[in-house]
């Protein structure tokens, strides 16, 4: 078991389009020892071959856990406002290097054409980040580059 209680840093993926990212991205959660949330509705059948061929023979250790909805999530986790932090191209509470993430964080990311829903983001726009980018020429990282980019980010202080 790795540093972290089993039940500590999560990632969450809102109603994620593409397969072969969440297969990639439950293969970072798998590396780092982690839970990969899915929230209702996917763009993909979770059976999907591709889900599991961009996880390669690693998703089946991935801890997963599924909710139809936010709410549902909401009620279930009971996360802390402080627990949340949530990932945007223009999130505007920062970039992804300026909290201090505890080691219960729930790393929250939405669908890859769309991004996180405005009700989700209503009244949390603080607790909203993004990744910096230097090029005018890039809106956004592919969500699977930008869920790792972020994840290492939030761990680092407990993967030394």
């Amino acid at each position: 078991m790795s540093e972290l209680a089993r039940d500590e840093m999560k990632i969450v993926l809102v109603a994620p389009e593409i397969p072969g990212n969440t297969g990639t991205i439950g293969r970072t959660c798998v590396a780092l020892d982690i839970e990969l949330i899915l929230i209702r509705p996917y763009g993909f059948e979770i059976t999907d071959k591709s889900v599991r061929r961009a996880g390669l023979d690693y998703w089946q250790h991935v801890r997963l856990s599924e909710y139809d909805d936010w709410a549902g999530f909401l009620a279930a986790r009971k996360p802390r406002r402080d627990q949340l932090f949530l990932f945007e191209e223009f999130g505007t509470g920062g970039t992804v290097y300026d909290p201090a993430y505890p080691p219960d964080a729930y790393l929250v990311f939405g669908r890859e054409t769309k991004g996180l829903p405005p009700t989700i983001i209503a009244g949390m726009e603080d607790r909203c980040f993004r990744l910096p980018m230097r090029s005018p020429h890039i809106r956004s990282l592919n969500l699977a580059n930008a869920a790792t980019a972020v994840v290492y980010q939030a761990m680092r202080a407990y993967l030394r």
